[in-house]
C-alpha cells in the first residue's frame, strides 16, 4: 500500500502563524512537531518509509528535507508552480500509476489532527483489504460528527454493502458542502452522513482512467509527464508542461462526475478535525467549550473559550476574554473575537501591495 501526503497549501486561515515561506503543515501547532511530521508518523506503522509520497510545492524543498530526512528524495513530488488540488492529485496518480498501477493508495492531508490512531490505522488497512478485492473503486472515509457544522464537507452513505473484519462498508451516495444551519442539523442526526475528511483509498489505475474519462486534455498531459518520470530530463518536462494543467478542484474535475457506484464509505470515530483556522483548532483541542486553550508563556484571569498563543519570551496576559482568538508571534498579534477568525483571510490578502505584504 502506498501513502500520499498532500501538504502544498498555504494555511492563511492560520495567519500570522501560517506564512507563505512557512504554511500550517511545517509548523509546531500541536506538540513538538510539525502537523506533516505528525501525519508521516500516524502511517509509519502500518507503511513503509518507501511507500511515502509527499506532495508540495517546489518552494518548499527544503523544508521538507529537513523536516522528512528518512524519505526517499524521489518520492517527494514537488509542483513547479500550484495549479489547485485537481492538478496535484492528476500528478502523483499518473506517477503511481507508473510505479504501482494495481497497488491500493491512500491519500491523505497534512494539517489535520487524528486522535485515535489505533482506529485511524485499522481503517487504512481495512481499505488495503477492501481494494486488494476490488481495484475499481474509491472508498471514502467519514468521520462521525460532533457537532451540525457547517464548515466542514459531508458524506451521504447508502446501505451496508459488506462487512471486511468486522467494519461495515456502506454505499456512497453524494456529498454535501457547507450545508445550511437547518440541514447541518439535519445531518448530524443522522446516520447515513458523516464529516468528510478528504481521506480516500483507491488504486492508481482506476483514478488515473477516471482522469482520462473527465479530464482527457489533463491526461494527456499528464501522460507525457508520466513517461518522464525516472528519467533524466523529468524536471524539464514537468517544468514545461504542469503550468499548462487546467486549474481546478479535484471535486469538480474528478469526484462530483464520478458515478457513486464506484464509491464505498468507511464512517468511524477517528478523533480527526480540520485546524485549517484558530476556531477549529479551539475546537479540537478542546475537552469543553468553556475550556481556554493556550501555548507559551500566558497567564488568563476570569476568561472562557479563547485560544491565546503566544510564540515569544514575552508574558502574555488576558482578563474577562470571553470567545477570543490572540496569537503574538515576533512581528504580529492578532486579536479578534472567534467568530471573527473567518475575516483573517480577507485581511491578509488586503495585504499585498502595501507595506505589510512580506508579513503575510
Amino acid at each position: 500500500m502506498k501513502v500520499v501526503v498532500f501538504a502544498g497549501g498555504v494555511g492563511t486561515r492560520l495567519w500570522p502563524l501560517s506564512r507563505s515561506k512557512t504554511p500550517k503543515q511545517f509548523e509546531k501547532i500541536v506538540g513538538d512537531k510539525s502537523t506533516l511530521q505528525l501525519t508521516v508518523d500516524r502511517v509509519k506503522n502500518i507503511v513503509d518509509p518507501k511507500d511515502i509520497f509527499i506532495s508540495s510545492g517546489k518552494k518548499y524543498k527544503d523544508i521538507l528535507y529537513t523536516q522528512l530526512p528518512f524519505l526517499p528524495k524521489e518520492n517527494i513530488v514537488l509542483e513547479p508552480t500550484m495549479r489547485d488540488v485537481g492538478a496535484a492529485v492528476g500528478l502523483v496518480t499518473a506517477i503511481l500509476e507508473k510505479i504501482a498501477p494495481d497497488e491500493p493508495f491512500i491519500i491523505l492531508w497534512s494539517d489535520h489532527i487524528v486522535k485515535e490512531e489505533k482506529i485511524f490505522e485499522k481503517v487504512l488497512l481495512t481499505i488495503e483489504k477492501l481494494l486488494q478485492e476490488e481495484k475499481n473503486k474509491i472508498v471514502f472515509i467519514g468521520q462521525k460528527s460532533r457537532f451540525a457544522s457547517q464548515n466542514l464537507g459531508w458524506i451521504e452513505s447508502g446501505n451496508e454493502i459488506k462487512k471486511i473484519e468486522n467494519t461495515p462498508v456502506f454505499e456512497f451516495k453524494s456529498f454535501h458542502y457547507r450545508p445550511e444551519p437547518e440541514l447541518a442539523e439535519k445531518f448530524h442526526s443522522s446516520d447515513s452522513h458523516t464529516w468528510n475528511p478528504g481521506y480516500f483509498g483507491t488504486t492508481a489505475g482506476f483514478l488515473f482512467s477516471l482522469f482520462e474519462k473527465y479530464a482527457p486534455q489533463m491526461y494527456t498531459q499528464l501522460k507525457e509527464i508520466q513517461q518522464a518520470w525516472g528519467e533524466k530530463n523529468f524536471e524539464e518536462v514537468l517544468e514545461e508542461i504542469y503550468p499548462q494543467l487546467e486549474e481546478n478542484s479535484f471535486d469538480n474535475l474528478i469526484l462530483e462526475k464520478m458515478d457513486p457506484e464506484n464509491g464505498y464509505v468507511l464512517a468511524s470515530d477517528l478523533g480527526w478535525s480540520d485546524i485549517g483556522a484558530w476556531e477549529s483548532l479551539k475546537e479540537a483541542l478542546q475537552d469543553t467549550k468553556e475550556e481556554n486553550i493556550i501555548r507559551g508563556k500566558v497567564t488568563l484571569e476570569d476568561s472562557k473559550d479563547s485560544l491565546v498563543f503566544n510564540y515569544t519570551d514575552q508574558l502574555v496576559v488576558g482578563i474577562d476574554l470571553d470567545e477570543f482568538v490572540i496569537v503574538n508571534t515576533k512581528d504580529v498579534t492578532l486579536i479578534c473575537p472567534k467568530d471573527s477568525v473567518p475575516k483573517v483571510k480577507k485581511l491578509v490578502k488586503g495585504f499585498a501591495g502595501t507595506e505589510n505584504e512580506s508579513l503575510t
